[in-house]
């Protein structure tokens, strides 16, 4: 999530005549803000599930002696068998060596044995304690791993999404088919723990047609060379982080209050909120770049892509492919960072281990204005770095940040520790996210060649689908690795992204340059 892109790059996407709808706010279309509170309960939705995701498979879903209420003590009981799918998913999933998990099941042991006198949970005994410890850390590993291709595939989808929404259906009735999909799949996570799987299903289709969709028509607002454009991804940006920092005081808290389900109720109202929003929005939105039938003709709209253009293509493809370690690193927040907080940090007793997940966003709004001035001033002195370049220091920061938890892993060892070393390590990682999540955003607005601009939008998520994937499997170390361990390896890996796009930093910017033969076709308004 943040803020900010880059000066260099064709303003490819922008050939579109934009269409700002008359009204100004704050010196960008109305549309703008349609867009940024369309997002921002999109966000609430997928990160209040996401917070809650591993955390509800490993102490609820797929155990039998379970916490009917996130953090609390386990009082309830289940059969993970009458989950449709889960034994066909579960003989999928790699085998779990228990000898490994001998470390995880004494230390989960002990911690139930002794309880939590904070948050007022009695011990238990220790043959029942075993047995919940026993459970949890065998099926945490492929929790990680279901975490992992969920938050995976999720972005997979937006290829095919961005495609059908170039080739047919346009921006705005994607993101309508999208958002309703999701809608739906929260709720029936919340209706049903037996349709898991369904549940997880709509929302990865839905989030394919919503993702790419939603990002392409900011950058449609805006006609090509308008200075205006980065500012008004950085507005975007703010919007997905402000439903990301506020969806887990309120999904968190419910499922601690009343139960897992009513968190994923929360995340199923908060994507029909934005649905209603981008409907009473629609006139202030600019045409899609759908060809006739959106009501925008492009000459020539059917020409193949010149070199130039392909060069472009390429260059976002390779982009892409080295980012996938950096996602795969990122995206442990959510996944192995969100264990440690629930597990290893003293939280408040007022307080819940899944507002963790707001802690990412809330640096984002003090941070991102900040680093917004920072690089204008540098591209006024002219030290700006490219694109590539911010790329890459992006990754070095968020290897960089997992020094922290070596540290504190070292320093807790086997007991509970502040809750600094999450919340330090978040800060860096926010830097560097900073300086790599929007940019490529922006960027591919900016150089992809009009024809494609959602199915490149979508490629731009592809890095993210095999990024998770990679994380959830990185997860599995979690267990099986001591934690400073675990963490110096995430640090090595952020570090040797870093050294891998710094490479390839020139020759990737002189082939995003334009060419003067690659020029768009002038728009014509339909009659």
């Amino acid at each position: 999530m943040a803020t900010t892109s880059e000066k260099d790059g064709a303003e490819g996407s922008a050939a579109v005549k934009a269409t700002p709808q008359g009204k100004q706010l704050f010196g960008h279309p109305v549309g703008l803000y349609v867009l940024f509170f369309t997002e921002m309960w999109e966000r609430f939705s997928y990160y209040g599930m996401r917070g809650l995701l591993k955390l509800y498979m490993v102490n609820y879903l797929f155990i039998t002696i379970r916490q009917t209420y996130q953090g609390k003590g386990y009082d309830g009981a289940g059969n993970p068998d009458d989950v449709l799918g889960w034994s066909t998913i579960k003989s999928l999933l790699p085998n779990v060596d228990q000898e490994k998990l001998a470390s995880c099941i004494a230390d989960k042991t002990a911690a139930l044995v002794k309880g939590d006198g904070v948050k007022n949970i009695a011990g238990v005994a220790e043959d029942v304690a075993h047995q919940i410890a026993a459970q949890t850390c065998a099926v945490s590993p492929n929790a990680s791993v279901l975490y992992g291709w969920y938050t995976g595939l999720v972005y997979l989808t937006p290829v095919v999404g961005g495609l059908l929404a170039d080739r047919y259906l346009g921006q705005k009735r994607s993101v309508f088919v999208g958002g309703t999909l999701m809608a739906l799949g929260q709720l029936v996570l919340f209706g049903s723990e037996a349709s898991f799987f369904v549940g997880l299903l709509l929302l990865i289709v839905g989030n394919g047609f919503f993702k790419p969709n939603i990002s392409t028509q900011v950058g449609n607002l805006y006609p090509a060379g308008d200075p205006r454009r980065d500012g008004a991804f950085t507005i975007f940006y703010m919007g997905i982080n402000l439903g990301a920092f506020i969806c887990n005081f309120i999904c968190g808290s419910l499922a601690a209050a009343y139960g897992w389900r009513y968190g994923f109720l929360a995340a199923g109202v908060g994507m029909c909120i934005g649905l209603v929003v981008q409907l009473l929005g629609q006139k202030t939105l600019a045409p899609d770049t759908r060809q006739a039938r959106s009501g925008v003709k492009l000459e020539a709209a059917s020409q193949k892509l010149t070199p130039g253009e392909w060069k472009r293509v390429w260059a976002l493809v390779i982009l892409c492919a080295l980012n996938i370690v950096f996602w795969a690193v990122y995206e442990q927040q959510g996944n192995t960072m969100q264990t440690w907080a629930d597990e290893k940090t003293i939280w408040p007793s007022w307080a819940s281990s899944t507002w963790f997940q707001s802690v990412n966003p809330a640096f984002i709004f003090i941070l991102a204005p900040l680093f917004d001035r920072f690089w204008t001033w540098q591209n006024k002195r002219g030290k700006e770095p490219s694109s590539v370049a911010k790329m890459a220091i992006g990754c070095f920061v968020v290897g960089g940040s997992f020094i922290v938890m070596v540290v504190g892993a070292k320093l807790i060892g086997g007991g509970k520790g502040h809750i600094f070393w999450p919340i330090f390590c978040t800060l860096l990682l926010t830097v560097g996210e900073l300086y790599l999540s929007p940019i490529g955003l922006s960027l591919v607005t900016k150089v992809a060649p009009v024809r494609i601009v959602s199915l490149m939008m979508g490629m731009w998520f592809l890095s993210s689908f095999f990024g998770n994937i990679l994380s959830g499997y990185i997860g599995q170390l979690y267990t099986t690795l001591s934690a400073d361990v675990f963490f110096f390896l995430l640090m090595g890996l952020g570090m040797a992204a870093g050294v891998a796009i710094w490479a390839f930093n020139k020759p990737l910017k002189s082939a995003m340059a334009p060419a003067p033969s690659d020029a768009q076709p002038s728009p014509v308004a339909a009659e």
